[in-house]
């Protein structure tokens, strides 16, 4: 084909406009790139050094790209179509008459473009990933997702077909996920070129691939598989020792306990204010006597009053604007926030946190506001260390979790587990554990966090949880509460991490402090026939953290979630799809959460084998059963003969 150049087994071909090049990347992987300016600008951002054996086939009006599984087909006029297995996945639409117009550019001056690529709809074919948000939605065909961060939404730009593929569009500004009916397409708000990778394969396949290509996430440590708790927030050190020997006093099992924001001297100054928290050390000490960790909150902003402010400000630390002032968040006053893209950011804040948390027995970190959150949303008007936001935007969780994992690792520590609440690709490499921000307290939301977690799952995300109870809204004094509350806590059993948290609603006097605390929020807190059931939920999470300690080696090994959809396990099964109400914890445990006010049983799918229901030790087969469910009961099967039936 005229205008081809084959270099190193990656091909290169000129057209108007726009220079393209193929080439692998992995197993089984395509990897595309145009570049609007006629010349190859090489970003990986998180991608990982990789490449595979490919083979390479010209024709007169085509070239061929075969990598294991995978093939690409360019043809002269500009149009991809991939194959999987000989079987067509992918074919680029034209935006024009006569065939023509594949990917559409729009220049913004110095370099940098709008852009898209668009391709055929496939009939009956179904997407997964894209992070999590509050949307509901399990199957995203028919969706049309903004690719940007925002509270309770992280968008990871990665999806999985149920015709055995992944895409990952391996751009980080904010742009456009189109899964719709008459086309699929991914838009990019600024970029340098468009670049996205398919890879070929069942879901373990591609999950497998994508660690490989992003990073695999190191084991989970052994202490986090218990039982978190928090609530918004302890005030004082020695209202939060009074729960730590409350749970003491009660033999319920904590893992961690986490002390919220606002802990703090000023935004910005990263250590506790010592007329509320006169002794860290002694504090976490008595929680280390019990078993349990120290988890401390930090926030991104800064303001002039904080001693870090103005060094951080001269050395170009903070992020800036184009136009008006760098404060960029409205939280007691207008604040900055730190440039974590910087390298230098990142040190300097990671000595702060260590003086002052670390090295007074703080054991782990909550980075919150991670995507970052700012007002308004205008990324176009940010300037970062690595580049304008809107061409980078996606980056900011990912170093942020760097800066902790690095900091950690420079001391020797490799029990890390970092709070989140964002990531993106790679993320999971930096020990991120994702939660999904502040959501509601209703059952709706309940059966939103679901869908959301196993969509998670499918973007090489496996640590990932919510708060139990949901964030906001909540009375713990009303019956629909004390029934979420339950239903909630099931899911968190069965949920890779198991956190307590939320913000209830006050009743009574609230002290005069800043960001005074909400009603509590322990498990005696929601009435004593809720304590019993919470105390044997926590006792049942206890017998759990074996296996799951099994499933995170495998999720750090292989890629695999903890949370799996019901088709990672079963692709060939059609049913397996469609059911974002159910899904796998680990390899061999089927949880069915009840996600409805009042409800008290609910179908469940089984797939092909035996699965032995726990609730009465009952087996059964293939297909689907109607299963009952108080209030004190969860619907999990086992599938038979697995080793953890044991010793549940």
């Amino acid at each position: 084909m005229k205008n081809t150049r084959i270099v190193d087994n990656q091909i290169y071909f000129s057209r108007q406009g726009e220079l393209i090049k193929l080439s692998s990347c992995g197993e089984n992987t395509i990897r595309f790139q145009g570049f609007p300016d006629g010349k190859e600008i090489e970003e990986n951002y998180t991608l990982l050094p990789g490449s595979a054996q490919v083979e390479i086939e010209e024709g007169e009006r085509h070239i061929s790209m075969q990598c294991g599984t995978m093939r690409a087909d360019l043809w002269e006029n500009g149009k991809l179509t991939f194959y999987c297995n000989g079987n067509k996945i992918l074919e680029e639409k034209p935006e024009m008459t006569f065939g023509m117009g594949f990917r559409r550019y729009e220049n913004k001056g110095s370099m940098l473009w709008g852009a898209r690529v668009t391709f055929e709809p496939n009939e009956g074919e179904h997407f997964f990933g894209l992070g999590h948000s509050w949307d509901n939605e399990f199957d995203l065909k028919g969706s049309t997702v903004d690719i940007r961060n925002i509270n309770a939404k992280c968008t990871i730009p990665f999806v999985y077909s149920s015709l055995g593929y992944g895409l990952l569009w391996n751009v980080p500004s904010t742009g456009l996920a189109e899964l719709s009916n008459n086309r699929t397409r991914f838009t990019s708000d600024c970029c340098h070129a468009v670049d996205y990778i398919v890879i070929g394969g069942a879901p373990k396949e591609v999950s497998a691939t994508l660690a490989d290509l992003t990073g695999h996430a190191p084991e989970l440590p052994q202490w986090a598989t218990g039982f978190w708790q928090s609530r918004l927030r302890y005030e004082t050190q020695e209202e939060l020792l009074e729960v730590v020997r409350r749970y003491k006093k009660e033999n319920i099992p904590v893992s961690a306990f986490i002390v919220d924001y606002f802990h703090w001297t000023e935004q910005g100054d990263y250590k506790f204010d010592p007329k509320y928290w006169p002794d860290v050390k002694a504090m976490a000490d008595e929680i280390h006597s019990m078993g349990a960790k120290l988890i401390v909150s930090m926030w991104p902003t800064i303001n002039e009053k904080s001693e870090n402010y103005r060094y951080m400000s001269d050395n170009n630390m903070l992020m800036r604007t184009n136009r008006g002032s760098d404060r960029v968040f409205d939280f007691y006053g207008w604040q900055a926030e730190i440039d974590v893209t910087n390298p230098d950011t990142r040190e300097y804040v990671w000595s702060k946190l260590k003086e002052n948390y670390i090295d007074n027995g703080v054991d782990a970190l909550w980075f919150d506001e991670a995507e970052p959150e700012v007002h308004p949303e205008q990324f176009d008007n940010l300037i970062w260390y690595a580049g304008r936001a809107d061409k980078v935007a996606l980056l900011y969780p990912y170093y942020y979790s760097k800066l902790a994992y690095d900091g950690f690792k420079s001391m020797g520590r490799d029990d890390i587990v970092t709070l989140t609440r964002c990531a993106y690709l790679g993320s999971q490499k930096f020990a991120s554990l994702v939660w999904s921000g502040d959501i509601p307290s209703t059952f709706e939301s309940l059966s939103c966090q679901v869908k959301a977690g196993l969509n998670m799952a499918m973007c090489g995300i496996p640590w990932w949880n919510t708060d139990i109870g949901g964030f906001y809204g909540a009375d713990i004094e009303s019956d629909y509460f004390k029934e979420l509350i339950v239903r909630w806590f099931q899911f968190g059993v069965f949920s890779p991490v198991m956190r307590l948290h939320g913000s209830r609603i006050k009743h009574g006097e609230r002290s005069p402090i800043i960001e005074p605390s909400g009603d509590p929020n322990e498990l005696w807190s929601f009435g004593e026939k809720n304590f019993e059931i919470l105390k044997e939920l926590v006792f049942f999470r206890e017998k759990l953290r074996p296996y799951i300690s099994e499933q995170m080696k495998i999720a750090s090994e292989k890629g695999y979630p903890v949370m799996r959809p019901m088709f990672f396990e079963y692709p060939e099964d059609e049913i397996c799809y469609t059911l974002g109400d159910q899904y796998f914890f680990g390899e061999d445990i089927i949880f069915a959460p009840i996600v409805k006010q009042g409800q008290t049983e609910r179908d469940v799918y089984l797939p092909e084998g035996e699965w032995v229901l726990l609730k009465d030790k009952k087996t059964y087969t293939k297909g689907t059963h109607n299963v009952s469910a108080k209030l004190e009961e969860f619907i999990a099967f086992v599938r038979k003969g697995a080793k953890v039936l044991e010793v549940l």
